[in-house]
């Protein structure tokens, strides 16, 4: 061999060696051996994080929920059947993240972001983890801006803020839900992007909502997420952690966010069954040892940041359902704990008529006169008060044969305030206006109208401010009331009481 020939040997393999790679990516792969029930048992994966994703050769990704010495369970979001045992499975070094966009406004997805409203893809150019740390308690500013729901009885007697956590309670069939469109509707021209996850629901239950919703124009800043009772329960419940992210997204551009759990119960009776098939030990009602970090690590993402951080804010309203009205069993008590207050329902008032049957003797918000504005807070001091009275006063004299005119005039004038607290469905209440409604009450310029004719002396009203738009402007304008709107007021109400007399 001539050395010429030699060296353009030698001169090859050089440049081979050089382009070769020196640190070779190492993948992590194992195989299935256990199947059941969209749950999967994978021996010999290393290195593998807590919900980090997995990838089968199918091209199905699962995430990782337990992990243990020698093996590691995962849970699958869909499509279970196309896996099956001894398929080999590797780890993508990646955790579940969402996409979001602005785009989604409008829709109609399930919890892995596929569309399912017939109106095409959905395109997305960023994604955010649907795990993260809430916001640190340094970057947060206490709840002091109204979150108004356009529900009288809320808004005067358990406010609302923005950021804040207000759990909506009882049994089935008494309004909840209700309670949370409504609260969707109000926030139309308010800055708020709305996003209601149904977790758990009938699929016919969530396309009525969806239909009011877009009747009424609430789907131009709506996004509805439905996680549906023959989904798995892995989707059940990883929907509400997947939306609560693009929910922050919203708030850290420049939005408040409003976000509604309906309902967090069934979300944790999927976590238990999860929890079971993994094995996991059950505790307290065979949920896991972890349940109630399962909520609270939920909840506490909602926030009111700071003026350094332009102080948008993320409200959620957290949905329970009870069994035989016992609101001592574990997840609402845990729930409970984790919020900042609670509307109460109640299966009576809901059978008597009163709705939204809100049981404003029991209900409660922590931040209270915070989440109200001035002209509120002065109609609605005593009210919740006076009520609790009327409650007892009223029980009292079904057992006594006579009573004082004082006592009587007293009964008479809060039964005609219970009446006004009256609401219909999808008929939210400007603040404004409840504020003259109540007042009118308070004062009892409303004691000499029949209690049938008390919904016609208010729709009255409302109409006469419409055309007297000073009073509400003004009351719009300062959040208060001065007393030559309080005059103006009193002139408006005395001549829609002289027509209904």
């Amino acid at each position: 061999m001539s050395n010429d020939l030699l060296n353009s040997i030698i001169e090859e393999v050089e440049k081979k060696l050089d382009s070769a790679a020196v640190n070779p990516e190492i993948e992590n792969v194992w195989e299935v051996f256990y199947l059941w029930d969209w749950v999967a048992k994978i021996s010999g994966l290393r290195n593998v994080a807590y919900n980090e994703l997995v990838e089968f050769e199918s091209g199905w990704v699962w995430v990782t929920l337990n992990l243990e010495e020698h093996f590691v369970w995962v849970v699958v979001l869909r499509w279970f059947s196309q896996i099956k045992e001894g398929e080999k499975v590797k780890s993508t070094w990646k955790t579940l993240e969402v996409p979001v966009w602005e785009w989604l406004i409008g829709r109609v997805v399930d919890a892995l972001w596929n569309p399912i409203d017939g109106m095409g893809e959905i395109k997305s150019s960023e994604n955010y983890p649907i795990e993260r740390v809430a916001t640190w308690v340094m970057a947060r500013k206490s709840v002091h801006e109204p979150m108004e729901t356009g529900i009288k009885a809320i808004d005067a007697l358990v406010p609302i803020g923005r950021g804040q956590r207000e759990l909506i309670i009882w049994d089935r069939q008494t309004g909840k839900t209700q309670i949370a469109i409504d609260t969707i509707l109000n926030q139309k021209g308010q800055n708020m992007i709305c996003v209601y996850v149904a977790i758990g629901q009938k699929e016919g239950k969530v396309a009525r909502v969806v239909e009011e919703l877009r009747a009424r124009g609430a789907m131009d800043y709506t996004i509805v997420v439905t996680a549906g009772a023959s989904d798995p329960a892995s989707m059940q419940y990883l929907a509400p952690y997947a939306w609560c992210a693009m929910w922050e997204y919203f708030m850290f551009n420049g939005k408040h966010a409003l976000i509604i759990y309906d309902d967090l119960s069934k979300q944790a009776n999927a976590y238990r069954e999860m929890s079971l098939l993994l094995r996991r030990p059950p505790g307290r009602e065979a949920y896991p040892w972890d349940v109630f970090y399962l909520h609270s690590r939920l909840l506490e993402r909602a926030s009111k940041l700071n003026d350094e951080l332009w102080a948008w804010s993320l409200t959620a309203l957290p949905i329970i359902e009870t069994q035989a009205s016992d609101v001592s069993a574990y997840i609402p008590t845990n729930v409970i704990s984790i919020t900042d207050g609670q509307i109460f329902l109640e299966s009576d008032l809901f059978n008597a008529g009163q709705k939204p049957a809100i049981n404003v003797w029991l209900s409660v918000s922590r931040v209270w006169g915070s989440a109200q504005i001035k002209a509120m807070k002065k109609v609605s001091g005593t009210l919740k008060l006076d009520l609790a009275q009327y409650r007892e006063l009223a029980a009292f004299s079904q057992f006594a044969s006579d009573l004082d005119a004082g006592t009587r005039k007293q009964l008479d004038r809060w039964a005609r305030m219970m009446e006004l607290l009256k609401q219909g469905v999808f008929e939210p209440v400007i603040v404004a206006k409840q504020v003259c409604a109540i007042y009118a009450a308070w004062k009892g310029f409303f004691d000499e109208i029949e209690v049938s004719k008390i919904k016609k002396v208010e729709q009255d009203l409302y109409l006469s401010l419409d055309e007297e738009k000073s009073i509400l402007e003004a009351i719009k304008a300062e959040k208060a009331m001065s007393d030559e709107t309080e005059n103006k007021l009193k002139e408006v109400i005395n001549r829609v009481v002289e027509l209904n007399k």
